[in-house]
């Protein structure tokens, strides 16, 4: 029995401990009271840098500006500076606002000749010393009996709270043409803010960072008891940023003080860890800390938030994609081996670029293909010599918005350098290694991913019988990532480090009637990542701690080439067709993240479901008599809403047998050697890479000298 108590209360701690880090309603910490200088207080707003604190009034109608000793922080003693008394411009000034960099402040009353809002041009960023009490410099009108006005982060939209009467209030939605400029605004949308059984008058207005969250504050209207009940805060979720069609209501946080409290102006620190709001009865500015990110009711899902959910799947598609970017240039390379057979000197020098748009691909023949050199040495032995070879990679794409994933711009570059050699049974062995840097940018807010890799690869091409290969390939990468993740008006930042394991089989039979070859292929290809657990930094209240994370793949392929060989009088010319299914039964992987602040846990899963692609490509080898060789490759990858096309271009000139290249791997550090004789003149060019730095070295020498 006493047993069965133990294991009872394991288990009830275990739930508690699990449960332990949950949402909780906001904590309020400090307060200022600046009834020395105001007694009716509607508003108060802060300087990004937190460290200037603004406050408006309707008992003197004057602008107030307070220093802060420590930003977002009421306990150090904030300071009076300047003041400001509008009452000639505005008799009831409710709210103020500023543009994106504290040059124009915007104020909105209740008791203008327009109901509306009234602008000055600051000679300083966030002070109002510059301000004339006697005249704005632009008034626009507005109307109904406005109370609260906000931005959105880029200044093309503006949002303003009215209380048309005793129970009924609403939001107008404005777009600007140009931001800020309201001049150039049009209403878009409306909100009714019909409160049941709260009354009162609907105050405050303001949006989380990443404006998924709006929230409105109600101020009750009169001293009766109980008067507190209509002093709320409501939170509602908003399915697109800053755009309050169809909001869901995630319920109202009332604070508990005296009776006579009148809740006015609400606003929050930049990554909303800290809420403030004013009163309008008891002239103080309250200030409370918040569980998570602008959590006033809840704490907001990033599972639903359309960038961070673009994030998540941008690390995962970039790690699928680095298997088939390090693993394609040696499946290419091998393919090249098998059709150059023949060939004394097999180096080959690659360039490919890569668009997603048709407009680019038009573009891709004013590009100079890169050009290394080699040795054409006739005297070289097939059997015994090192070929060199070498493809860079360029990729521009974009992978298109959906109903809960925001859009990727991917931009990749790469440069993979191999060699391989042909032993005395005519299995072909090579080692490659690639360098690629991969940068996705997420949604429109600044979110991004720059992941960087290194990769060594182990080939091997083995007949199997007349025209009968297998090909197979295994290999190991390192990643090295970055990532941003902007909110709007703040941003997160993480590095996450990987590893990965890949390889590839294939088996390709040639069937041959003169010059005109047939070759039907199947390919397996298979991968494992792992990214590392880590945590963002650079906003408390924001921040997330991602656990490690599995990524598998595994893919197969079949198709066919068909290519034929022409003689020419200066050359041999050999054009080829491809055509391949690849169908992506990797198993999707799951994500599991939480606040740091509160350790309020989310999972996001089936990343990166399989896909069915068709990839087709046309192309020709042309080699001519005097060593000059050109490869041209043209390939479409078209999938269910995507398509990705690659041009692969090839040049190789051979003009002196004085020439060679090495490539060696000392401690860290990769080596390539490339010297060259000219008359009696002998230049060096020697290049080096650190592997496993954050910040590696690297280096590019050039040396000329006299051949004795």
């Amino acid at each position: 029995m006493k047993l069965i108590k133990k294991i009872f209360f394991i288990i009830i701690f275990l739930f508690l401990n699990v449960n332990a880090f949950a949402f909780t309603d906001p904590n309020h910490v400090d307060d200022f009271d600046f009834s020395a200088f105001e007694t009716i207080s509607t508003t108060v707003k802060f300087s990004p840098d937190g460290k200037t604190m603004f406050v408006v009034g309707v008992q003197s109608d004057t602008l107030r500006q307070y220093s802060l000793g420590t930003a977002f922080d009421l306990s150090s003693s904030p300071t009076l500076e300047k003041s400001k008394i509008i009452t000639l411009v505005q008799s009831a000034p409710q709210d103020i606002e500023f543009n994106s960099d504290g040059t124009i402040i915007y104020v909105i009353g209740t008791q203008d000749e327009n109901d509306g809002i009234d602008q000055w041009t600051l000679s300083s960023p966030y002070d109002i010393g510059s301000i004339t009490e006697t005249e704005s410099s632009k008034n626009t009108a507005i109307g109904d009996n406005p109370r609260g006005l906000k931005f959105s982060n880029d200044g093309k939209k503006l949002f303003v709270v009215h209380q048309i009467s005793t129970a009924i209030g609403r939001v107008d939605e404005y777009t600007l043409t140009t931001p800020y400029d309201l001049d150039t605004m049009t209403q878009t949308n409306q909100l009714s803010l019909s409160y049941t059984g709260i009354g009162g008058r609907r105050q405050g207005i303001n949006f989380s960072s990443d404006g998924y969250k709006l929230f409105i504050t109600n101020s009750a209207t009169h001293a009766s008891s109980p008067v507190k009940t209509k002093n709320v805060i409501r939170e509602y979720s908003l399915q697109s940023p800053f755009n309050i069609s169809n909001p869901t209501n995630n319920g109202d946080f009332q604070p508990s003080y005296a009776e006579k409290f009148r809740l006015t102006g609400l606003t929050f620190n930049n990554d909303g860890s800290k809420m403030f709001h004013t009163d309008f009865t008891n002239h103080d500015v309250y200030e409370y800390t918040l569980s998570c990110g602008f959590g006033v009711k809840t704490c907001t899902d990033p599972t639903n938030d359309n960038d961070d959910v673009a994030s998540i799947e941008a690390q995962s598609e970039s790690a699928k994609k680095l298997i088939q970017h390090t693993t394609y240039p040696v499946l290419n390379r091998m393919e090249w081996l098998r059709r150059n057979s023949n060939r004394i000197n097999l180096t080959n020098q690659n360039i490919k670029f890569q668009f997603n748009n048709e407009i680019l691909n038009s573009l891709t023949e004013e590009f100079i293909p890169l050009y290394f050199s080699s040795d054409n040495s006739s005297e070289l032995s097939q059997n015994t010599n090192w070929s060199f070879w070498s493809e860079g990679t360029i990729s521009i794409g974009k992978i298109g918005d959906t109903s809960n994933s925001s859009s990727k711009d991917v931009n990749t570059s790469a440069i993979t350098l191999g060699a391989d050699k042909r032993s005395e049974d005519n299995i072909m062995r090579g080692i490659a290694l690639r360098f690629g840097n991969d940068d996705v940018d997420v949604g429109d807010l600044g979110s991004a991913l720059d992941m960087s890799s290194f990769s060594l690869t182990f080939y091997e091409s083995k007949p199997r019988g007349g025209d009968r290969f297998t090909d197979h390939l295994l290999g190991l990468s390192f990643i090295n990532s970055d990532l941003i993740n902007n909110s709007g008006s703040v941003s997160t930042n993480g590095e996450r480090y990987g590893e990965q394991l890949y390889g590839s089989l294939s088996l390709r039979d040639t069937f041959s009637k003169n010059k005109f070859n047939f070759t039907p292929n199947i390919k397996i290809n298979y991968g494992l990542t792992h990214f590392g657990e880590y945590t963002e930094a650079g906003a408390a209240g924001l921040n997330l701690k991602f656990d490690e994370q599995y990524i598998g793949n595994f893919t197969s392929s079949l198709g066919a080439s068909l290519d034929n060989t022409y003689e020419l009088q200066i050359g041999s010319l050999v054009p080829y067709f491809d055509f391949e299914y690849y169908a992506d039964m990797s198993p999707s992987s799951q994500q599991k993240f939480s606040y740091t602040s509160n350790g309020s846990a989310y999972t996001f899963k089936n990343i990166n479901n399989a896909t069915h692609n068709i990839i087709s490509g046309i192309g020709f080898d042309f080699i001519s008599n005097n060593g000059f060789n050109l490869m041209t490759k043209y390939t479409r990858d078209q999938a269910k809403g995507n398509k990705n096309d690659n041009f692969v271009v090839a040049l190789d000139y051979k003009h002196s047998q004085r020439s060679s290249y090495s490539m060696s791997l000392q401690d860290s550090f990769a080596k390539i050697e490339h010297n060259k004789e000219l008359d009696n003149i002998q230049i060096n060019l020697d290049s080096h890479y650190e592997l496993f730095k954050n910040d590696p070295d690297y280096g590019l020498y050039i040396t000329i000298s006299n051949i004795k």
